[in-house]
């Protein structure tokens, strides 16, 4: 890899367009590669305004639609692919073409998608990744970020022997512009304890269309969460990954999966939640989309099952998701009575 490697962000909705932004402005070699046309389009004109709550930068940047990939003659070092999980092999496959031959593929991601980037672009060009940044998207070109990169972290690590500490040093340096970075030795338990906490307040919250501080404040919801997040950390146990401590944690209780689970959940609440917090799964919501569930949710759900458990409270709010998507049911404060029935 070269010393000023090239960088693609394939996907550059709120967090990827805002960390893809702290790149550009460090003066590192950054496309961003995006499937809103008018985003495309408004960021071609006016460049990213990221809004931060002490100040707001705006960036020229160099961005490209999804069909002009074809177009690219130039191959890239490092992409970090910030679609949904949901989107991540179709992802990849568009970008394989354009990794150099020991370039590296990051999934800045939710989920457990380092496996569908393995599995497309081959293990020794993977690098799992834990994201902890809150953001919003609301305009095309208009980024609003609750943690700035002086309050972002992000943890990463390789599932392949060849990708070292000496592979992932341009992936740390360059993710540095963009908050704090650690490197994992076993980034697959990591990403564990992301998904740990992401099952907690994610979805769960959504369904009752609230931002995540008026969630808790209803009775019974903050047991609810635990619950969806202690299933998450039995799981992680169960499917042979250890329980890491992430966000910097020093005094994680790696012995006990439940009061893990609750200071994971108090790390989010505490640090990376403000009053208008919306989880990424309730904006995809009130966008018309559809959110992450399944593979949040419902991937504590399926594991559970393949060791022979069950995780009620994660089924429970995968099938309610499933009624609210479907048009069967509406996102309300109402549904606590569903997710504690």
């Amino acid at each position: 890899m070269s010393a000023s490697p090239k960088i693609a962000f394939v996907g550059t909705g709120a967090n990827g367009a805002g960390i893809a932004a702290d790149l550009t402005r460090a003066g590192l070699d950054v496309t961003f590669i995006e499937q809103w046309p008018v985003h495309v389009e408004a960021m071609r004109e006016n460049g990213i305004t990221v809004v931060m709550p002490d100040r707001t930068e705006n960036t020229s940047v160099v961005v490209k639609h999804l069909y002009e990939v074809a177009e690219l003659r130039e191959a890239f070092d490092i992409v970090f692919i910030l679609m949904k999980a949901y989107d991540t092999r179709w992802a990849c496959e568009l970008i394989k073409p354009m990794v150099t031959p020991d370039g590296l593929v990051v999934g800045l991601q939710n989920g457990m998608s380092l496996d569908d980037i393995a599995d497309i672009v081959g293990p020794e060009r993977t690098v799992g990744a834990v994201i902890e940044v809150a953001s919003n998207m609301w305009e095309p070109g208009i980024v609003n970020r609750e943690t700035p990169p002086e309050h972002a972290w992000f943890a990463i690590g390789g599932i392949h022997p060849a990708v070292d500490a000496a592979r992932l040093a341009p992936v740390a340096a360059a993710l540095g512009h963009a908050g704090t970075v650690e490197i994992s030795d076993d980034i697959r338990s990591s990403k564990w304890g992301k998904l740990i906490v992401n099952a907690a307040e994610l979805v769960p919250s959504a369904i009752l269309d609230l931002e995540l501080a008026r969630a808790i404040q209803v009775p019974g919801m903050y047991e609810f969460m635990l619950q969806c997040g202690s299933e998450a950390a039995r799981t992680a146990v169960a499917s042979g990954s250890r329980l890491r401590p992430i966000f910097g944690m020093t005094d994680a209780a790696l012995d006990d999966p439940d009061a893990f689970a609750e200071q994971l959940l108090d790390q989010v609440l505490k640090r990376f939640s403000s009053p208008t917090t919306r989880t990424t799964s309730l904006q995809d919501w009130v966008k018309g989309r559809r959110n992450e569930v399944h593979e949040i949710n419902g991937l504590v759900v399926d594991e559970q099952a393949k060791v022979g458990g069950s995780a009620p409270a994660n089924a429970r709010v995968v099938e309610i998701a499933r009624r609210i998507e479907a048009g069967d049911l509406e996102r309300g404060e109402t549904n606590i009575a569903l997710l504690l029935a």
